[in-house]
């Protein structure tokens, strides 16, 4: 699937009807440079889980891994970007649980965590800096 979001709005939009596809134990891969829009997206996602629009979601930066429990089950939402050595993210138990709806940002800096994810999201800033392009695919 490929689409364009124009804006804040239209990310939001996507990250309802994502979190209506997920099912439990889906490991999503959220891929692009720094500023693509991967946190936007995995916290609309989040709160579409929740059924929470206003709950807060904090960037997961530094914690590396956010934990919610939502009506549709567990969700992590981790960022691996500031992992030293791929081995750091076993810790995290992203891997751990069968029945949890899982977001990984930066999944490529843990090679067998990304090769763990059956939905990757891939989010680019087209030329001219306005919106952004989404595919997704499902392994």
């Amino acid at each position: 699937m490929e689409r364009f979001l124009p804006d804040d709005e239209a990310t939001i939009a996507f990250g309802r009807e994502l979190a209506a596809l997920l099912q439990q134990g889906d490991i999503v891969s959220l891929e692009g440079e720094l500023g693509a829009g991967k946190s936007a997206l995995a916290r609309a996602t989040i709160r579409a889980l929740a059924g929470d629009p206003d709950l807060e979601v904090p960037s997961p930066t530094f914690a590396l891994v956010q934990p919610y429990d939502t009506p549709r089950g567990p969700v992590l939402h981790a960022d691996l970007y500031r992992l030293g050595d791929a081995a750091e993210a076993d810790e995290l138990g992203l891997l751990d649980n069968s029945t949890s709806f899982v977001l990984v940002e930066w999944a490529e800096r843990a090679a067998h965590v990304a090769d763990a994810a059956n939905i990757v999201i891939a989010l680019s800033i087209p030329p001219g800096g306005s919106g952004r392009n989404l595919v997704m695919t499902r392994r």
